[in-house]
């Protein structure tokens, strides 16, 4: 694959997959480069006193030859000028908890440098191009994942990135951060070091113009919302083996019912499960039963939502990708002489909100899902499947247990789906006063994902064991064609139609097989494309 060109306009979700996941290559757009210089050019002319304002004093450019934050009114001499980015990057390199994984921490890297190409940060293009190299030659930096707020941006993951990047023009020994190179930790001096990248001095306004944006919240949210697209999928496909399994009724997909509510995601969702199931003899196999619990009945309507959700919130994390979060912003069409404009652009809340919108989603698939569990394991309520889905004379608890883990992990979503957006607790002496906690939303929306698509995984795994009881009822029962196939993958994963002796270890086959996306490419092999979300 060609290598992706930071222009700051024309990054998808797919190039950051591509990045983060697959170590494509990276590149500064020719474009972004002037742009970018130009603008440092602006810079470079303030912080040397070389602007006036109308009394003839040196213009006064946030971040720039002020202080930051509450300290915004200080104004910093011009031999300090040069010490100003390093103290903030040192100051604000405050992030606890858990590492960063080094998938995410690429992307955050990849979306950092792009925000920057977009030219209207101020920084020099060496900033973007030493970002550009760690990417390339596997430089990943230790990124502690707690301790944002999401405005001004994910200031100390950001920060604890820069001290990587950077180095304290006083001493050139010093061992700034940790990163990680071909497995191995070193300290930042070392790990760039051993890469042939040379640490940038950072010049006036870099350390802002680092540190400013929720690229951590963006990059969390992008991978997430790129696995989810693909568990909806999946999702519908277990949905399908449900159908089978349970003996449902078909006319509830019907396109003329969905037509009377043309909410988009549901007219997909239907589309897919007909596919799925056509050609199937087990659904609408049994006459006396003319409708289905809401658990396969509403599948369209809950997993259409789930669609819209997930849409929604990629289209906002799309709008963020190719966006300029830095502040101040310098503006060098704008009229007058100050070119720099404060405002708010690193705020987070759009993110966030669209992370917290993508969790809620992602709870109510997981929810639906185990509800089919549920059903597939209770004798009652299973058109007669064996309880549990313990086939023939078998001295096991069968799916019993699978199910119970199935709840937990959706009571652990529900405990998570609390909007972190919807908290702000005011920081920074009150100047920040009103923050985002987007990383946290963000970062809660993965660990969702994670436990959707384990109980997918359980859904699936039940699922089949009830397809292969109603084969052993009646040998000649054929599979719709998508059903089939998935069915294919699930006997190959398992190891053939074999009771499940140690469900952790069948769910976790499920699981890996799902992040790998052979089940939905075998079904697309099988039946064509699936719409998409």
């Amino acid at each position: 694959m060609q290598p992706i060109s930071l222009d700051g306009a024309s990054l998808s979700l797919a190039s950051v997959v591509a990045v983060a996941r697959d170590g494509v290559l990276v590149q500064l757009d020719a474009d972004a480069r002037a742009r970018m210089e130009s603008s440092c050019a602006w810079v470079q002319r303030a912080a040397s006193g070389g602007l006036r304002d109308a009394e003839g004093r040196s213009l006064a450019v946030y971040g720039v030859n002020t202080g930051y934050g509450s300290l915004a009114r200080v104004r910093i001499g011009d031999a300090d000028i040069s010490r100003l980015s390093w103290n903030l990057l040192r100051s604000h390199a405050a992030g606890v908890g858990p590492i960063v994984d080094p998938v995410t921490t690429r992307a955050m890297m990849l979306l950092r440098a792009n925000a920057l190409a977009k030219g209207a940060s101020g920084c020099r293009p060496a900033l973007v191009d030493s970002l550009a190299a760690m990417l390339n030659r596997g430089v990943v930096p230790e990124v502690p994942s707690q301790g944002s707020c999401g405005s001004s941006g994910d200031l100390a993951p950001l920060c604890h990135l820069g001290l990587v990047v950077f180095r304290d023009d006083a001493d050139l020994a010093h061992e700034s951060g940790s990163a990680w190179i071909d497995g191995e930790r070193h300290s930042g001096r070392d790990a760039m070091k051993l890469a042939g990248i040379e640490r940038l001095i950072p010049g006036p306004k870099e350390g802002l113009a680092m540190s400013n944006g929720a690229q951590l919240s963006t990059a969390f949210a992008a991978l997430a919302c790129w696995d989810a697209a693909q568990l909806v999928l999946d999702a519908e496909i277990a949905a399908a083996l449900s159908f089978e399994a349970l003996c449902g009724v078909r006319r509830a997909l019907h396109p003329a019912v969905h037509a009377l509510r043309p909410y988009r995601g549901a007219i997909a969702c239907a589309s897919n499960l007909r596919r799925l199931l056509d050609g199937s003899t087990l659904v609408d196999s049994l006459p006396d039963k003319v409708q289905d619990a809401y658990s396969l009945r509403c599948t369209p309507q809950v997993l259409g939502a789930v669609r819209d959700g997930v849409r929604f919130a990629s289209d906002q994390v799309l709008v963020e990708l190719n966006s300029a979060t830095d502040n101040p912003l310098i503006l060098l069409d704008a009229e007058g002489d100050n070119k720099a404009y404060s405002a708010g652009l690193f705020h987070g809340e759009p993110v966030g909100m669209a992370a917290d919108h993508l969790k809620l989603a992602l709870c109510e698939l997981a929810a639906l899902s185990e509800r089919r569990i549920y059903r597939l394991t209770t004798g009652t309520l299973s058109a007669r499947l064996p309880p549990h889905l313990v086939r023939g004379d078998r001295p096991n608890m069968g799916m019993m247990v699978p199910q119970t883990s199935a709840a937990a992990l959706v009571s652990e979503n529900r405990s998570l789906a609390w909007p972190a957006s919807a908290d702000s607790i005011p920081t920074c002496e009150d100047q920040e006063d009103h923050v985002a906690m987007s990383t946290t939303a963000a970062r809660r929306a993965t660990d969702v994902l994670g436990n959707s698509r384990l109980v997918v995984a359980i859904e699936l795994l039940s699922a089949v064991h009830g397809v292969w009881a109603r084969q052993d009822e009646d040998p000649n029962a054929v599979l719709g064609a998508g059903s089939a196939a998935a069915v294919a993958v699930l006997e190959d994963v398992l190891g053939g139609r074999r009771p499940s002796v140690i469900p952790a270890e069948d769910i976790e086959r499920i699981d890996l097989a799902l992040r790998e996306g052979r089940i939905v490419r075998a079904v697309q092999q099988a039946i064509g494309p699936l719409e998409g979300v």
